[in-house]
């Protein structure tokens, strides 16, 4: 009789374990990382650090998939949806200080359809115990390193005062990569050649303030995508685990791998940027006489659609990391999605699309048409993210042998 209560305990839980959870507690990770002007990459790690813990709580009770770096042991008859809510808890009051009460706020909401007993309180237990080994596992992961960007000039020359973005970034510790330069790309093209000739002059023509070739949809696209960061990826993520009807193990655990893909694709990026140090088409354009290629004509006043982002050219950040995030969905999901849409309301608009792979691709073609980035650049970024999502799903959070 007793192993037919618990098991009947077990199948409860499990029904009233709710997804939401998840998706709540990212949607207020979101809105203290707008609050305080966090970086993308800043929020990246927030996410990481979430999603992960988060994870790593639920998968404790379930132990559905292989842990990530924590090995945490519990009860199975412990609430998903306590161990997930605290999990957040814990993270996001510790990463924001001075938001205790919003949080808390947000954990009384979670809580609200757990009744109280001994499964609440072992999930309340265990996601701090989550939350609280994950954090000491990132302490020290070199987001704290000071900025010590050097301009380089002439002793007594001008350059423009506001520094690069980003230098720090390609030093963190990765979540999956062995390093932060495992998938460095080869060097961008010589500047005499053929790709090198087709990209400067499309860009030219496409991405110009005053493009004449550029279609207004196209004008549409680039401005929208002006947005970046996990903002625009993490509807994405909400509205495919809503329409596959995710349970919560297997929603964490799609956040989890979409986190860390990502927060390793601006680590991979920033080192590799760096490395090159590749100059901005702007720049490019108004000194294309010094390169010596006759068929890349100078435009001295040339600028780009928007503001150029401040960190070197190559490869396109913002390409690899929708492209993580696109492949993470698209190995576990498939590429077909019903009407994913994002909204950047900033601007009034949405975007919908019915693959994810035509998500990705825009974003490239957008920071092309708003003169940002070459098209090498995209192309090369999106095969780095692929790379990234690949060894991502290889070797992190799978599922456990006979399962």
């Amino acid at each position: 009789m007793k192993s037919v209560l618990s098991t009947l305990c077990l199948c409860l839980l499990a029904a009233t374990a709710r997804a939401d959870v998840i998706m709540d507690w990212n949607a207020k990770a979101d809105d203290f990382a707008s609050e305080q002007h966090m970086t993308p990459t800043e929020h990246a790690r927030v996410l990481a650090m979430l999603h992960v813990a988060m994870f790593e709580a639920v998968n404790a009770i379930d132990r559905r998939y292989v842990p990530y770096r924590l090995k945490l042991v519990t009860d199975r008859n412990t609430s998903r949806e306590a161990a997930a809510a605290a999990a957040g808890h814990e993270v996001l009051t510790t990463l924001f200080p001075g938001r205790e009460h919003a949080v808390a706020g947000l954990l009384a909401g979670s809580l609200e359809s757990v009744p109280p007993g001994p499964a609440r309180e072992r999930g309340l237990l265990l996601g701090r115990q989550a939350a609280s080994e994950l954090l000491a596992l990132r302490q020290n992961d070199g987001s704290d390193a000071v900025d010590s960007w050097r301009p380089i000039t002439p002793p007594g020359v001008y350059i423009p005062t506001s520094l690069a973005v980003g230098s720090s970034v390609g030093a963190y510790q990765p979540w999956v990569m062995g390093s932060p330069s495992q998938f460095r790309p080869g060097p961008p093209p010589a500047l005499d050649s053929e790709t090198w000739t087709r990209d400067l002059n499309e860009i030219r023509e496409m991405g110009g303030l005053r493009s004449r070739a550029r279609t207004e949809e196209q004008t549409l696209v680039a401005r929208f995508w002006f947005l970046t960061g996990p903002r625009t990826y993490n509807p994405i993520l909400q509205q495919v685990s809503r329409a596959n009807r995710l349970d919560l193990v297997d929603c964490s655990r799609l956040y989890a791998l979409a986190a860390m893909a990502a927060a390793d694709s601006f680590i991979a990026v920033f080192e590799a940027k760096h490395a090159y140090n590749f100059w901005r088409p702007v720049t490019a354009i108004r000194n294309a006489d010094l390169t010596g290629n006759p068929a890349t004509p100078r435009d001295a006043t040339w600028l780009p659609l928007g503001d150029t982002p401040m960190h070197p050219e190559y490869p396109c950040a913002h390409c690899i990391s929708s492209a993580a995030v696109a492949h993470v969905l698209i190995n576990i999901l498939g590429d077909e999605a019903e009407g994913i849409t994002v909204t950047n309301s900033g601007l009034g608009a949405t975007r919908e699309w019915q693959r994810l792979s035509e998500y990705r691709d825009e974003v490239s073609n957008a920071r092309i048409w708003a003169g940002f980035h070459y098209r090498f650049s995209t192309e090369v970024a999106r095969d780095m993210g692929r790379k990234i999502a690949d060894l991502t799903l290889q070797t992190q959070l799978r599922p456990r042998s006979g399962k």
